[in-house]
């Protein structure tokens, strides 16, 4: 710690790690030492990320640099391993080596968010495309354009049908916003493929409640029900999907549709961090008390989609606990930042305090709704409202200014359907080494299965019980990296090689799954099932 003063931790650097950090800074400033760690140094703008999707909006202006909001914090890019509670250490993997690092703290704040989790419908974690950071935007955008690519020239009906149907599953304030978002660059796109007749598109979105947006009022619902179809856009209520391959799904209800296309704006889950530390919850999420102080832990706090923070004594409804919205989160931040800093002052924590102030969704078409105070808004003027409040809740002024810009000429020009980064690069790539260059040593984060080509190299690993080293000499046709077969975390040796070297390197992820599904893998490596497990 600098200058003995106490270490506040902030996991996560999204909606409510990035305001924690902020309102931290500001509230404790002098009194304590604050650091955010994320797993990438810029804070995504998730309410704009079906506009990224549609291509209305740049994929820059959908994030901000977290070291230019967080003046008074410091940031590091890192993984975050696991945290151990008695010690009071979060454990990470940082830097290129992905080095084992241990960082002690007196207050940990977890701002983890959610996951997805689609293993419970057969196919669709394989074949469905969530819509939860900046990369599944810039994916749902390249994969939309390459469907109409494909079908501008295909000969064959069925495969054209397939490819002109997208279907979005959920229809909460996410989904409806995807589905509204990706109508409009598909029929603003139409101009450029001449061999699509717009009567060929089919833009499903599916519910499996009874209404969409069922947090709004019956008369929203209605309205935004009503737009989306005149849109051309077919609403499925009472409808789940049962199963889904790469070329079409099936209902509840037992039809089968024939779609290349599907969006899940469902199946969210607890972060794996989250998931796997001894902590009470509830659904998932981290049980707070209500000053987001974490149930039975006097310095661990939780706030934003991570938690369940009651907003009443005795909590037991949906409605009795905090909804996991942006608004909601950045009051939660500040009610953090304040409780810590009364603890650090010997003072009690207050309970946690707040009603929405309303909500607004984005139906494409320039067309909204809103209950903004109770007052129920629909249409043009709910857009521009749900427009404003947006862009005036960005941080960072440049960033509003060239997302107003943006927007202007959005509705202006056409639509740009330019594919970018949809290379994928493979999982298997070869490196060199010179003599004398360090592979990886023991202690770093497995990242993948080396197998020799040319040169020479020693592996030394070191006996855990007696001490003693072994020294290995590893020639072409020879491979390293058994930590990642076994499922381990961290590497048990060190490599380096003995003259200039090439080896070919497999993605340790990539290489686990082609080990569990070619039982020949496993019997010449000696494996069981129990063996190729996915630790990371």
């Amino acid at each position: 710690m600098n200058d003995g003063k106490p270490r506040i931790l902030v996991l996560g650097g999204g909606f409510a790690g990035m305001f924690a950090a902020k309102e931290l800074a500001r509230r404790v400033k002098g009194l304590a030492e604050i650091e955010l760690i994320n797993e990438v140094n810029y804070f995504v703008f998730q309410p704009l990320l079906p506009e990224v999707a549609a291509g209305s909006i740049s994929t820059r202006d959908a994030v901000s640099p977290l070291r230019q909001l967080l003046r008074g914090a410091r940031v590091r890019q890192a993984h975050v391993h696991d945290v151990d509670l008695e010690r009071r250490v979060v454990t990470l993997f940082q830097g290129q080596q992905r080095r084992f690092t241990e960082v002690s703290y007196d207050h940990l704040v977890l701002a983890l968010g959610q996951s997805s989790d689609l293993s419970r419908v057969p196919g669709l974690a394989e074949h469905a495309l969530p819509m939860k950071t900046l990369a599944d935007a810039h994916r749902l955008r390249n994969h939309v354009i390459d469907k109409l690519e494909h079908a501008d020239i295909t000969l064959l009906p069925e495969v054209k049908g397939q490819l002109l149907t997208f279907a979005v599953i959920g229809a909460g304030f996410s989904g409806v916003e995807v589905v509204g978002e990706m109508r409009d660059l598909i029929h603003r796109s139409l101009s450029f493929y001449p061999n699509i007749d717009p009567k060929q598109i089919r833009i499903l979105l599916f519910e499996f409640a009874g209404d969409i947006l069922g947090e709004l009022p019956p008369s929203l619902r209605s309205y935004a029900a009503k737009h989306l179809e005149k849109q051309g856009i077919e609403v499925m209520t009472k409808t789940a999907i049962a199963e889904a391959s790469g070329t079409e799904i099936v209902t509840s209800s037992g039809e089968v549709i024939g779609t290349r296309t599907v969006v899940a704006t469902v199946g969210n889950a607890p972060s794996p961090l989250v998931a796997k530390l001894p902590l009470p919850k509830l659904g998932g999420k981290v049980k707070t008390e209500r000053s987001l102080r974490v149930e039975g832990f006097e310095t661990l706090w939780s706030l934003g989609d991570a938690a369940a923070i009651p907003l009443v004594e005795n909590a037991s409804e949906r409605q009795d606990f905090a909804p996991p919205t942006a608004q909601f989160a950045v009051r939660e931040a500040r009610a953090l930042a304040n409780n810590i800093a009364a603890t650090l002052q010997g003072k009690p924590p207050a309970p946690f305090q707040y009603k929405s102030k309303g909500a607004l969704a984005s139906l494409g078409g320039q067309r909204g709704v809103a209950q903004v105070y109770g007052i129920s808004l629909k249409g043009w003027i709910a857009w521009v409202l749900w427009r404003a409040y947006y862009h005036g809740f960005v941080p960072g002024f440049g960033t509003r200014v060239r997302i107003a810009m943006n927007w202007f000429l959005d509705d202006v020009l056409h639509r740009s359907t330019v594919q970018s980064g949809m290379a994928k690069g493979s999982s298997m790539a070869y490196r060199r080494y010179r003599a004398g260059d360090r592979v990886f040593e023991a202690g770093n984060r497995t990242d993948g299965f080396y197998i020799v080509v040319e040169g020479r190299f020693e592996r030394r690993m070191k006996d855990p019980e007696s001490g003693d080293v072994r020294v290995e000499e590893i020639l072409p046709g020879g491979d390293f990296g058994q930590a990642v077969l076994m499922g381990e975390v961290l590497r048990i040796g060190t490599v380096r090689a003995l003259e200039d070297s090439r080896v070919l390197v497999v993605q340790a992820e990539d290489f686990r799954t082609l080990v569990k599904a070619m039982p020949v893998l496993r019997d010449h490596f000696g494996l069981t099932d129990s063996k190729t497990k996915d630790d990371q």
